[in-house]
């Protein structure tokens, strides 16, 4: 598969075709990782990072537990 790479400001940038974006489940504003050796360019979906997700929550976006005021309904030991 062959790309053009563009001018975008004072970068340059590649379009990726939707082939890809649909295998990767690439969406407006997903975040990749870019590695390069001596001889290719790498680009690779960012994996998660559970540190960075945690720091995201906030009391607004926070949910009630679904289970802080359950009782028992089988033989669960909680």
């Amino acid at each position: 598969m062959q790309a053009v790479i563009q001018r975008w400001g004072n970068s340059f940038g590649i379009r990726i075709p939707s082939a890809i974006i649909q295998k990767f489940h690439f969406h407006h504003g997903s975040k990749v990782d870019i590695d390069t050796d001596d001889s290719q360019i790498s680009i690779r979906p960012q994996k998660y990072c559970l540190d960075e997700m945690l720091a995201q929550i906030t009391d607004e976006n926070r949910h009630e537990s679904m289970f802080e005021n359950e009782k028992p309904r089988g033989n669960e030991i909680w």
